[in-house]
């Protein structure tokens, strides 16, 4: 009995010590925001809830991203039954814009030493200076402002943090040092690293119990692979290179029948170009120009113009290239290291493969039975239905003839039937005075 006692007391006592350390998730964002970091991070936030964690903590490093993707993580952040913890580190890391109000957004807000915080001004797709689409831009852009201004405000006022700051993030793109921002309680713990966090973090409160994380066991959540591939593709120069080889792959099919590959390969990239066209910030205009670029190209190959289609082409593509994505955004910008390659392979493609190719194609036989049709030959015997011969380009042929054909008589040859000639006697052309 009394050993049995001891077991029990063991039990309770191991049991207790397995309930005080706990089991702490992690994931790790570091780049962009998108689509696959909101799956990412919701699914993380589920999966922490089955597991029984004490809390999930997210180590943040981010330039920003997408506001669609960030609202969902907002939202899956203000409502996780999970204390959720976001880290800024390492150290040298940033939490920019969209990075700023997942911050906030945390139930603890923690940064390393030497990060910074901030930097949240909304950045939309522009129209051209001047014109009647950049003033409405302007009145988009303000709106798009004044919404991002009362949605961190409302964050920061529901994890009682600084609001005023929080404003001026967006507003006023402020950013400031993990040391200031804990001063102006933007942040609740500078943490060196990861034990230092878990740490600092043991017995706070949050959601009505304290965290037991002082020796915790770190239980790391992983992209899934469609995840991590996602992550790794949706980027401006993927989607540009994509719609080139479905321009490419569809213009080879078109004027290539029954080739087949091009036109599978090129409408695959379509509809993955246009899936991320959907996602990304694309610009519309810049798509219109870039589409009426190739419909002057394939004009220009089917009615040549001396070029001067293929230049405005040129124009139109380079010009469409440059506004698809917004330049103000080092987020999304297209790096010209890729437009002018594109714009000149391009050029390239259409002026010296399709249109040589087009232009081939409409060339006058040279080979072949074909080039014996019209053509003038002399009977070597007497022809008729059942028969004859004559000689042509240095060869003897069979020939037949609905006509009776003498010997020595000259024919014209209408088909060829295998290796028979169907003939007629030559007319004789008609003059007159």
């Amino acid at each position: 009995m009394r050993l049995a006692g001891l077991v029990a007391i063991w039990c309770l006592s191991l049991s207790a010590i397995c309930a005080e350390a706990g089991t702490v998730c992690l994931i790790n964002i570091d780049g962009p925001i998108g689509p696959a970091t909101a799956s990412y991070i919701s699914r993380s936030i589920d999966e922490a809830k089955s597991l029984r964690a004490d809390c999930l903590v997210i180590q943040l490093n981010t330039p920003g991203g997408l506001l669609d993707s960030t609202r969902t993580i907002v939202q899956k952040l203000l409502a996780s039954p999970v204390p959720v913890i976001v880290y800024v580190a390492p150290t040298g890391a940033a939490a920019a814009s969209a990075g700023c109000f997942i911050t906030l957004s945390a139930d603890v807000a923690a940064m390393a030493p030497a990060t910074t915080i901030g930097a949240a001004h909304p950045v939309a797709v522009g129209g051209v200076p001047g014109t009647g689409e950049a003033k409405q831009d302007d009145t988009m852009a303000r709106k798009l402002e004044n919404f991002a201004v009362s949605y961190i405000e409302s964050i920061a006022s529901k994890r009682n943090r600084n609001v005023e700051w929080a404003k001026a993030a967006v507003r006023e793109s402020a950013s400031i040092t993990a040391e200031k921002a804990l001063e102006m309680k933007v942040i609740e713990i500078i943490a060196q690293n990861m034990d230092d966090l878990l740490a600092q973090l043991n017995g706070r409160v949050v959601h009505g119990r304290p965290l037991m994380t002082a020796g915790a066991r770190i239980l790391p959540i992983h992209m899934s692979a469609a995840e991590a591939l996602f992550q790794m593709v949706w980027r401006p120069e993927v989607m540009f290179i994509l719609m080139l080889i479905a321009i490419y792959g569809l213009i080879g099919e078109l004027t290539t029948p029954g080739a087949i590959l091009p036109g599978i390969v090129g409408a695959i990239a379509l509809v993955l170009a246009l899936y991320m066209a959907a996602i990304l910030p694309v610009n519309v205009a810049g798509l219109l120009l870039i589409g009426l670029a190739f419909a002057l190209f394939v004009i220009d190959v089917f009615a040549p113009t001396h070029g001067i289609l293929t230049g405005g082409g040129i124009v139109s593509f380079l010009v469409g290239s440059l506004m698809l994505f917004d330049r103000r955004d080092p987020l999304f910008r297209l790096s010209l290291a890729y437009i002018l390659p594109a714009v000149i392979l391009t050029a390239a493609f259409f002026l010296f493969v399709v249109a040589k190719g087009v232009r081939a194609q409409r060339l006058p036989v040279k080979v072949g039975k074909e080039i014996m049709l019209g053509k003038i030959a002399r009977a070597l015997t007497p022809i008729d239905t059942i028969g004859g011969k004559v000689f042509v380009d240095g060869e003897y042929w069979n020939a037949t003839s609905n006509s009776r054909v003498e010997k020595g008589q000259e024919v014209q040859i209408l088909a060829v039937d295998g290796l028979t000639l169907r003939v007629e006697p030559k007319r004789l052309e008609s003059t007159e005075c």
